[in-house]
């Protein structure tokens, strides 16, 4: 498998290890919502920021304002995502934060 991302995941401000499949995954499904969004056209740097149900999305340093709509799904499927992985209390999902490089 070639690796075209490079991903970071923090879950409760703790950094969850992703083995090569996973990180793939991960910024597969964070770049597939964040290109659904609109004016989101080149990606070089995706930062997601998720407080309970509330999310801040910058692309390439550049903040991507939501509705609410895009942010609940969005928001639901980052918490269904990162509460099957292992080391992630699935129970006390507070705060999710997702750093994708574009490589």
């Amino acid at each position: 498998m070639k690796k075209n991302y490079k991903a970071k995941l923090q879950v409760n401000k703790v950094a969850i290890e992703l083995n090569e499949f996973t990180e793939q995954f991960l910024a597969n499904v964070t770049i597939g919502a964040v290109t659904s969004l609109k004016g989101v056209e080149f990606l070089k740097k995706i930062e997601v920021k998720q407080d309970k149900d509330d999310l801040d999305i910058k692309v390439n340093g550049e903040e991507i304002k939501l509705t609410p709509f895009p942010n609940d799904v969005i928001a639901n499927t980052f918490k269904g995502l990162v509460s099957t992985l292992k080391g992630v209390d699935k129970s006390n999902i507070k705060n999710i934060d997702i750093t994708i490089d574009v490589l």
